[in-house]
């Protein structure tokens, strides 16, 4: 995203003044070593030895609009998560357990280092390569914590004015500017200004005159508002400040909401250009400001302090509202997944009788399944890029099939089908691994997948006490692999928003996530997987709902899932002989509810089919 026309000079380096004068390249037929060298000259020019490169925006946000994919244009990587370090005669991109196979396909290994990120953290590499050294990097894009476990690298961090990849980046797109959506209170399921009204009480209870709020999806939860402007989210990007007056500015561009928006957010939220941000920032010195340290660039925290603001650090206070659905949330939640799990039964009728035939590819195949979620009237896109993974392709976590590596769906193989939909009134987030036969799977492959769904069906029917967190859950997803000698190198599970973002904090099922209790209301994602490098993946995921349990007797509140998500499991990938008594009347339960709940929504040669597809183990 482009940075704003305000003076931000307090950021630059005395000895940086003049080098953003530096006339941009031809955008046509820059290679991929000529963009490295482009920024490397930029840094040298300033007396920088190298410059860390997130995958980030101003908002610090996941999806990120085309303007902010600086990593992709530097190195090639399209992943939605990693980062990269330019020294002056080394470069490294650090990616995750998803994208380990992805980056090396992505990436020249004559340009790059390809680390881990937890298993070789950056802060880590940079203490071994880059001691002493002076390492730029652009204050919009890293909160502060972040940059604290980088200056205990032993490295000078310089904070850059504008970031020299801009400079660079000749043909870089546009910064989005899409309307503003009025989200109506019949999906919201509370009025903006009984939100609003609730911040405040939170703000002057807690001593605090204001909230900076960076992160768009506070901003459309808190005002019942919806966007366009990045891929597969429904957000717009814009930074608000919340008063404890009950007044919010939203900084946007004012001629992006019609008189029908406008009269939706009222009198109390006024629009202001991007443009005013800094300088409302500073009108609020001398007053007790509250920020998100995770959630806040850097260069908020900063501008703040200068302004003689009093900060008081503390977790967005939307974040936890936003993950706890209220009522008309979880009916929505349930409603957008029987339409979607109608679409998802239509597909898997039409794959399970298609694909032994050898015609389809990973593209025909992630189209057909949008083509029958967009007969849904409601249905507003894809929740992120479909991972559509044949064979071999479904052991890369993150899988995006692009025309290049499109692959023919052969015979009998696995294919990994990921994907989701956002719908006006819920966000869903499915994953089937399917057989595609005319032959049967052999005996390993459907006792690992049998593992898989073993661990699935133990995290879904799982009753436990409140205060439990998302981590203290992660391994009970992950036994009957273990029990294997088998692992997978990802999360089992994230929260996932309501019309909203389909990776939602604060929790999570994973080892490295915030220990955050579960509470009533989350949604989360329940996923865990196998993953046969050069072979084929398996991934098994359903949304669970957090509900109150009913425990006579117990000595303290309990807590279990409903499951929200409604297709059947492949049973040609099951072997019903590893499965517990209580696995199969969980399975069997399941797919009875499945054919309850979906049959009706289906023509009679479909339902015929999902009828086959739930019958008792």
């Amino acid at each position: 995203m482009q940075h704003w026309s305000c003076d931000r000079t307090a950021w630059l380096p005395v000895d940086a003044c003049n080098y953003l004068v530096t006339p941009r390249e031809d955008a046509t037929h820059v290679t991929a070593d000529q963009r490295l060298a482009a920024l490397r000259t930029r840094l040298a020019a300033v007396g920088i030895d190298g410059m860390l490169v997130p995958r980030a925006d101003e908002h610090l946000g996941e999806y990120v609009p085309a303007s902010a994919e600086r990593l992709a244009w530097l190195t090639g990587f399209t992943g939605s998560a990693g980062m990269a370090i330019v020294l002056r005669e080394r470069a490294a991109i650090f990616t995750d357990g998803r994208y380990t196979l992805q980056v090396t396909q992505q990436t020249d290994p004559a340009l790059w280092e390809r680390r881990h990120l937890t298993e070789e953290p950056p802060a880590e590499w940079l203490r071994a390569n880059a001691a002493g050294l002076r390492i730029g990097f652009d204050p919009w894009l890293y909160a502060e914590p972040a940059l604290a476990r980088f200056e205990a690298a032993g490295i000078t961090l310089v904070p850059l004015e504008t970031n020299p990849i801009d400079t660079a980046w000749a043909d870089r797109p546009a910064p989005p500017g899409a309307p503003l959506i009025a989200h109506p209170t019949r999906f919201a399921g509370r009025e903006a200004a009984e939100k609003r009204a609730e911040l405040a009480a939170t703000l002057s209870a807690a001593g605090q005159d204001a909230v900076v709020l960076a992160d768009p999806a506070s901003s459309a939860w808190l005002l019942n508002i919806r966007g366009q402007d990045v891929p597969f989210t429904p957000l717009a990007l814009a930074f608000a400040i919340a008063k404890s007056s009950g007044a919010v500015d939203l900084f946007i561009d004012p001629d992006r909401a019609d008189a029908e928006t406008r009269a939706h957010l009222g009198n109390a939220v006024r629009l202001r250009p991007r443009g005013e941000f800094l300088a409302a920032l500073d009108a609020l010195g001398g007053q007790r400001v509250r920020i998100d340290p995770d959630a806040t660039p850097a260069a908020i925290a900063r501008h703040l302090r200068a302004a003689g603001a009093v900060l008081h650090l503390a977790e967005d206070p939307c974040r936890m509202p936003r993950a706890c659905k209220n009522a008309t949330e979880q009916a929505g939640a349930r409603n957008a997944h029987h339409r979607d799990g109608a679409a998802m039964v239509r597909f898997l009728a039409w794959f399970t009788a298609t694909a032994p035939g050898g015609a389809l590819t990973e593209i025909s195949a992630a189209e057909a399944l949008l083509a029958e979620r967009a007969k849904d009237p409601m249905f507003r896109g894809e929740s992120f890029p479909a991972i559509a993974g044949s064979g071999p392709h479904g052991a890369i976590v993150h899988y995006r099939v692009s025309p290049e590596s499109n692959r023919a769906i052969a015979p009998d193989e696995v294919f990994l089908l990921d994907s989701g939909g956002q719908y006006a009134d819920g966000t869903t987030d499915i994953t089937r691994t399917l057989w595609t036969g005319p032959g049967p799977a052999p005996a390993l492959l459907r006792a690992r997948a049998t593992r898989v769904l073993r661990g699935h069906i133990a995290l879904a029917s799982l009753c436990f006490p409140e205060g439990v967190a998302g981590p203290h859950l992660d391994a009970i997803a992950r036994r009957p692999l273990w029990d294997a000698g088998e692992d997978f190198d990802h999360g089992t599970g994230h929260g996932v928003g309501s019309y909203l973002s389909v990776h939602e904090g604060p929790v999570a099922f994973s080892r490295a996530a915030r220990p955050v209790p579960l509470r009533e209301g989350m949604i989360l994602s329940d996923e865990p997987g196998f993953y046969a490098v050069g072979e084929y993946g398996i991934r098994l995921e359903n949304l669970i709902l957090v509900r109150r349990a009913e425990r006579p007797g117990a000595n303290r509140p309990f807590l279990d899932f409903e499951t929200l998500t409604l297709a059947p499991f492949d049973r040609a990938l099951i072997e019903p002989a590893l499965l517990t008594p209580a696995e199969r009347c969980w399975l069997d339960g399941y797919h009875a509810r499945v054919l309850a709940e979906i049959g009706p929504l289906l023509d009679a040669p479909t339902l015929a089919w999902l009828d086959t597809a739930c019958a008792p183990l």
